[in-house]
Formats: structure tokens, sequence, C-alpha cells
């Protein structure tokens, strides 16, 4: 606990933590906002999972360009002006949603707020960057930053099933809006602690023009991060079906839930340690074990048993993250940092978008399982990418 009183006495850290927090809340109600609002008012689950995957997938690709622009303008000049956009964006999918229109016209609205959404975690992580300089100071630091957005999704999707299903199917993603919308005003206001712009050239190694992912180490990292993220969005779908399924749909997000709260568990106690294991000797182990412990879910028979199992996975999941953040923190060059930290969103929101896609397929065509096993497969595809990869890791993190 020392470690992390020790990081929030800096000056305007626990103000933009706090801020931080906010701005990202609404992000872990999305994905479930959008399935349950898509099933109620449209009656499928393929439908509800391509949305899903289309605001994913735009997500990861806004981020990727997003943040390229924060390193250059700034993350005020940049963020503000998205924040606008994404909240309109998102009215309008409520809106047409509601009278219940062509589903094609829902995609516009979707992948505009998808692209516009942003990543406020990689924006905090990078003021932490710019505030800390203590390597195990920054290693606590990064570590509460992965729990903080592990309870998000503790209580995001808790409140999310609440909303959907006891008060209006739209009433999810309008608190999407509201809290997302407020915490980017309040985070991006705050001046004195956003990091300065700082100049991109040969210098650092990154080259003016040279896109990040050819940098050694990187995309290794980035392609583990896509099936992680594969193995996420098959899952979130899945939890929700499996629930209906066993008849217990609002009960859906209390089992997301639980995932979570294993995994701000694990996470607030990794950072409190300091390790003396090498970064990543605990990259290679933490991939396989969130995998192994993931695909038990398959074999569960109640909302009690998945949230169970869900937890004991959970515990793997902050961990893993917080070890890929930190990788890339290690990896990326300084002037390009915002770039390589949304990277990892990037890659993971693309993951989610194929995840949610193919588990809502198999589970409108086959059944809720099928949507495991998709989680099983993403697992197993990322352990191998990881495992093969150290190497390559392991000398771009030695440089």
């Amino acid at each position: 606990m020392r470690t992390y009183r020790e990081i929030l006495s800096l000056p305007g850290t626990l103000a933009f933590c706090l801020a931080g927090l906010l701005a990202r809340s609404g992000g872990a109600m999305m994905g479930i906002g959008i399935v349950l609002m898509i099933r109620a008012l449209y009656n499928s689950y393929e439908l509800a999972g391509v949305l899903s995957a289309t605001e994913a997938l735009t997500w990861a690709v806004g981020t990727a360009f997003l943040s390229n622009w924060v390193d250059r303008r700034g993350q005020r000049k940049v963020m503000l002006p998205a924040a606008i956009v994404f909240a309109v964006a998102m009215a309008i999918l409520i809106v047409l949603s509601a009278f219940h229109v062509w589903p094609g016209w829902l995609f516009i609205p979707c992948a505009v707020a998808g692209f516009t959404g942003g990543s406020p975690g990689a924006m905090v992580r990078a003021r932490w960057n710019h505030a800390v300089r203590d390597p195990h100071l920054l290693h606590t630091a990064l570590a509460l930053e992965s729990t903080l957005d592990e309870c998000t999704w503790v209580i995001g999707p808790v409140l999310a099933a609440a909303l959907a299903t006891m008060v209006a199917p739209e009433a999810a993603l309008v608190a999407v809006i509201v809290v997302g919308t407020t915490g980017a005003f309040i985070f991006y206001g705050m001046r004195a602690t956003e990091p300065p712009v700082l100049p991109i050239s040969g210098a650092d190694g990154s080259g003016q023009g040279k896109l990040l992912l050819l940098l050694p180490g990187i995309w290794p990292i980035v392609a583990a991060s896509v099936f992680i993220g594969t193995l996420f969005g098959a899952s979130d779908i899945t939890v929700v079906a499996a629930a209906e399924a066993w008849g217990a749909k609002e009960l859906s997000g209390a089992v997301l839930g639980a995932i979570a709260l294993g995994s701000a568990l694990a996470g607030f106690g990794y950072g409190t340690r300091r390790w003396k294991t090498p970064l990543v000797t605990r990259f290679a182990i933490g991939v396989p074990a969130m995998a192994v412990s993931g695909s038990t879910m398959i074999f569960t028979w109640s909302p009690l048993s998945l949230a169970v199992a869900g937890f004991i996975a959970g515990f793997a999941i902050a961990p893993t993250l917080i070890n890929i953040n930190a990788l890339m923190q290690r990896i990326a060059p300084a002037a390009r940092l915002t770039e390589g930290l949304a990277w990892i969103g990037t890659s993971l929101g693309i993951g989610v978008s194929v995840g949610s896609a193919l588990a809502g397929w198999l589970i409108d065509n086959v059944d809720f399982r099928a949507g495991f096993g998709v989680s099983i497969v993403a697992g197993g595809l990322a352990v191998a990418v990881a495992l093969l990869s150290l190497s390559v890791i392991r000398k771009a993190a030695a440089r």
C-alpha cells in the first residue's frame, strides 16, 4: 500500500487518475450495452455480435489514428473534439435503434462512435510515464491503472445489464454517453499533467513516417494482444447467451463483473510487489495461465458456476495486461509512447471485434458453448505467438 500512496501523492496524479477512471468507465458498458439493446429490439445475437464487433474494430482503428495524432498535437487538442463526435454518434445509434430502422443504418453511427471513442487508458498511462521516473513506482502505477480498468468491468457490465433489462434496452448506452463525455471533458481539461509533445525524428529510432509495428519487439506483443482480445470478445457475448439459456439473463452482468473482480484483485496485489523475475518471463507465464484458466468456462452448468470459473480465470488477466503494457512502455520510442500504448488497446479491440462476431454467429447457429470454443482457440493462438516470439521480445526489451 505504501507504494500506491507514494505515487498518488505526486502532484496532480490523484486528480488525473480519478478523471481518467471516469472517462473510460463507459467503455466497460459499451459492448454489453450494444448486445443487450440489439438483442431486445431486433431479437438477434448475430446482429448484436456484428454491431459490437463493428464498434470494437472501428475503435481499434480509430485509437491507432488518434493516438498517433495525440503524440504530435497533444491530448486536449485531439481528444476533446473526438469526445463530442462520439457522444453525437452514440445518440444517433440509440435513436435509430429505438425506431427499429433497417439494421444496415445502424452500422454508420456505430462505426463513427467506435472510431472517435479513443483510449483514455492509454492517455492516463502516458501521463503516469511523464509523472513517474522510478521504474518500480511506474510498475505500481501501471498495476493501479490495470486494477482500475478491471474495476470498471466489475461495475460496468452489472450496471449495463440492470439498466437494459430493468429500465429500457437503450438505457445502458445513454449511461455510456453521460459518463464517458463527462469524464473526457474533466480529464482532457487537466493541462498541467498533460505530457508535452516531443519531436519525432530518426534520433529516437522511430522515424517520422515509419510504422510503429515494424519496430522490433512490438509486432509480437500486438499480435498476442489480438488473440487475447478475441478471447475477451467471445467470452463477453457468450456469457450473455449462456445466462439467457439458463433463464437468468439479468445475471449476465454479474458474471462478467465476477471475472473483472478476480482480475482487479490480482492486479492490485501484483502492483505491490517488486518482482525479481524478468518482465519477459512473467509475460511468458501469464499468457498461458490466462488461456488455460479461461478455457474452464466451457464446462460450467449455471450462472453461479460460470461466475466462480470466471472469477478464478480473472486472476490471470490483469497481471498479464500489466506485463504487456510494461513491455510496450519499455520498447516503444519515448516520442511515440502514447501510440505504442494505444496499439495494445487497438489490438485488443480488433480481437474483441473478431471474437464477438464469430461467437455471435456460432451462438445463433449452434449453441452458446460453441462461443466458449472460440475463446479456447484464441487463447491457444495467443500462447503460441507469445512463446514463439520470446527471443525477439527479450532482445527488444534489453535494448
